[in-house]
């Protein structure tokens, strides 16, 4: 048998393109066990990993398998991912009836053996050590070994046997089934619709797993950023109950981001903000809670800087510089700030998910100033956090609008504050209710919260403008005269979503203007009190509870137009709209101050758009400014709205320049609606003949779905003019063989990696992959 199974493997690896369908894997090489592969990185197998195998995994396997949505839960970004293999059950479903349990790396099992209890199986061969075992045994081989004998087929656009739907059904096979599967599926080798890898790509990854698929971590922090760890540690876990207060509101805000120190140099070690058990000093021991706030069920937490080992991934990379000068602004805001605190507040979800019952002793003039100093990592949370994946969860947004501030001097005086105390209860979230809710009986629950608490800021804001006093233009915070996060814009990409600073593109149909109270119960509902793997219950009644907020933005920005134009405007961004959420507010939001602006023209909406964009001109983040775009690519911003249906949500489009440099651009499709207030019938809503589209420099986006190569100024010129004519499938498709590296393009991995490179150029810190999990078959 032995000397049969290596001469089939020798063939194998020779001709690299046969497929072994062994079946009773544990007939032949014993039942799987859970095996230590981790080995120092200065071992010959950690080295190897390191330098051969590691680089693969990212830029050929991690631009799909990444994250939360990756197929199967297959984590291939970190030594702990590629471990804990791959899992049947879905993260994203929005069907079941009972929460699922979390599956969290690093949080909710500590072992591979914890994994497996958990029902997730390997890719690694984990039954007999031998050569030939490793290579039969592994699961992510085999799958390697299927693309080789059965490579994308010579034809530009797929067939139906490849399905790239979101929500595709997921095989997630075992190596026990992997012989049938390979049968009834020989086109879903990986990478799955993908090209495969080369040959020098493969043979690097044979090697590994045939040795046994040791896995090394990559070197840790170098002593000066460990020295500033320490640093940080020792801020955040001070005795006084000011500053366990002070840190437990920062981690609750920062734990998704990514933290390095900028003047370590350009090749950034990052962390993430964690809950230990263990303080600074020992090793660190996680807090396992679905949510941040939550029963951590020990007397005392710390608040840990843990080195982030795995791939950057551009779709949940939020980078966040810490400095002195940062240190000594949070040293500011929460410690020299004049408060006491004689109590912490409890853990009680009543309590620990409202965080103006919890925060009540910090200032709120601090609270809301350090949210407005990261105000684009905050929003981003909504973003790049686990709400942000579907249609579904993105619907309840515009594709295109601007956000602003209420300076502080507005949203967080004494009165405001007072205002907030007497409402705490009706400023209660959803995340109350935990992780299984029954939405409707909820949603009406928390709707009559939310009726008195804009009773409240209504009836506060008819004396704070009457007869328009401040209702102008001075009533945006302006970044203290140098902070870009002053200024954001929002992009919805129909199943995803970017925000950037700036206010990017042609005017966009609404605006959100965000005080204090409204931009913490975002970040409580969208980021700290949303369970991924909650049930359908509280995934509803979050996305419904967002309506509310949504509205009460908009209703901000609405009051600095003429009162006589309001509901004009309003009942435009509304069109077709059943009345239950468009009147909803109306009794309660009777705010009837005029404005303060004196409008010169016919189109106010215009205007103030223009206005508000130059009392923030100092402060505009000129990064994306679509007006920077040379001609003729500058034309697309103007194309046919025929021409602009037909295209994706985003175009990456590389111009060289030069024998090694790139140009790079984003197209944005802007999907135009009658109205965002319905849940289950977008199609419906969408004003197809509205669409625009924006071109900007650099890269907006984290998951391209078309890329197109532009070699010289003549393909720039043919590629504008084609676009502009482009007005059906076959003329688009026609235009795409001409100038876009498809996903069935044989050098497709060349370009990828042109693309990464260009990116890390353009983003810097805020590099991370793509991932390709959208790219469109057209």
């Amino acid at each position: 048998m032995r000397k049969l199974l290596t001469t089939v493997f020798g063939l194998i690896l020779l001709s690299g393109c046969a497929y072994l369908g062994a079946a009773h894997y544990d007939e032949l090489f014993g039942e799987e066990q859970p095996r230590e592969r981790v080995v120092a990185a200065s071992t010959l197998e950690g080295a190897e990993f390191l330098s051969d195998v590691k680089p693969v995994l990212d830029t050929r396997c991690v631009v799909c398998h990444g994250c939360y949505d990756a197929p199967c839960q297959l984590k291939l970004s970190s030594v702990e991912g590629i471990d804990r293999g791959l899992s049947k059950e879905r993260v994203y479903d929005g069907t079941r009836l009972l929460a699922q349990e979390p599956s969290r790396l690093l949080f909710d099992a500590t072992s591979t053996a914890q994994w497996r209890e958990k029902g997730f199986t390997p890719v690694l061969n984990e039954r007999a050590q031998t050569e030939e075992a490793n290579l039969a045994g592994s699961v992510l081989y085999n799958a390697l070994v299927l693309k080789q004998s059965s490579p994308l087929p010579k034809q530009a656009i797929l067939g139906d046997e490849f399905d790239f739907s979101l929500d595709r059904e997921q095989t997630c096979t075992t190596m026990n089934e992997f012989d049938s599967f390979a049968k009834d599926s020989p086109h879903s080798g990986m990478p799955y619709g993908l090209p495969g890898i080369s040959s020098e790509e493969f043979q690097h990854l044979t090697k590994w797993l045939k040795k046994g698929g040791y896995l090394a971590h990559i070197e840790p922090p170098e002593e000066g950023v460990l020295k500033q760890v320490e640093r940080w540690e020792a801020f955040l876990n001070q005795d006084g109950l000011k500053h366990q207060l002070a840190a437990r509101y920062i981690y609750e805000h920062w734990y998704l981001a990514h933290m390095y120190f900028p003047e370590h140099g350009d090749k950034h070690s990052y962390f993430k903000l964690v809950r230990s058990s263990t303080p600074p000093g020992e090793e660190i021991k996680h807090i396992s809670t679905r949510r941040p706030y939550e029963d951590p069920k020990i007397e005392r937490v710390y608040y840990r800087l843990m080195h982030d080992r795995s791939t950057i991934l551009a779709k949940t990379h939020l980078p966040l510089a810490l400095n002195d000068e940062k240190l000594a602004r949070l040293h500011s805001q929460f410690i020299e700030a004049d408060y006491q605190v004689d109590k912490l507040p409890s853990y009680k979800p009543e309590v620990a998910s409202n965080p103006f019952k919890a925060f009540a002793a910090i200032p709120v003039n601090s609270r809301y100033q350090f949210m407005l100093d990261e105000a684009e990592l905050i929003i981003m949370g909504f973003i790049k956090g686990p709400v942000c994946r579907g249609q579904i969860a993105l619907n309840v947004i515009n594709d295109q609008f601007w956000v602003g501030f209420a300076k502080p001097e507005m949203a967080a005086t004494p009165k405001v504050g007072e205002m907030l105390l007497q409402h705490e209860d009706a400023l209660a979230l959803p995340a109350e209710e935990e992780s299984n809710a029954l939405p409707i009986s909820s949603w009406v629950k928390y709707s009559k919260r939310q009726n008195k608490y804009l009773s409240a800021k209504v009836a506060l804001a008819n004396k704070m403008f009457e007869n328009g006093q401040h209702l102008t233009t001075d009533l945006l915070w302006q970044g203290d005269g140098h902070n870009q996060n002053a200024a954001l814009t929002v992009f919805r990409h129909f199943d995803s979503a970017t925000v950037v600073k700036g206010w990017i593109g042609q005017q966009p149909k609404t605006a959100w203007i965000l005080d204090y109270a409204l931009f913490e119960r975002i970040h409580y509902l969208l980021v700290a009190g949303f369970d991924v793997y909650g049930n359908i219950g509280h995934q509803l009644l979050t996305r419904l509870y967002m309506d509310f907020l949504r509205l009460e933005g908009e209703a901000n920005y609405l009051a600095l137009l003429p009162e006589a134009k309001r509901k004009e405007i309003k009942a435009q961004w509304y069109r077709k709209s059943p009345p239950s959420l468009t009147s909803f507010f109306e009794d309660e939001l009777s705010f009837s101050q005029p404005t303060g602006i004196e409008y010169k023209t016919m189109d106010p909406q215009s205007e103030l758009f223009n206005m508000l964009k130059e009392k923030l001109k100092p402060i505009l983040s000129p990064r994306y400014d679509y007006t920077k775009v040379p001609e003729p690519l500058a034309k697309i911003n103007n194309l046919p709205v025929k021409a602009v249906n037909l295209l994706p949500q985003i175009s990456f489009v590389l111009v060289k320049d030069g024998d090694d440099k790139h140009k790079a651009y984003t197209l944005i499709h802007h999907n135009a609606h009658y109205n965002i207030s319905s849940l289950l019938n977008e199609e419906g809503q969408r004003a197809y003949d509205e669409d625009t589209v924006t071109i900007v420099p650099g890269f907006i986006g984290d998951y391209p779905e078309a890329i197109w190569y532009l070699h010289n100024d003549q393909q720039i010129a043919a590629f504008t003019a084609g676009l502009a004519k482009a007005t059906d499938e076959a003329a688009y498709r026609d235009l795409k063989s001409e100038f876009a590296i498809r996903r069935t393009h044989p050098q497709f991995w060349q370009y990828s990696d042109i693309l990464h490179r260009v990116a890390k150029e353009y983003r810097g810190v805020e590099f991370g992959l793509f991932d390709y999990n959208r790219l469109e078959n057209r």
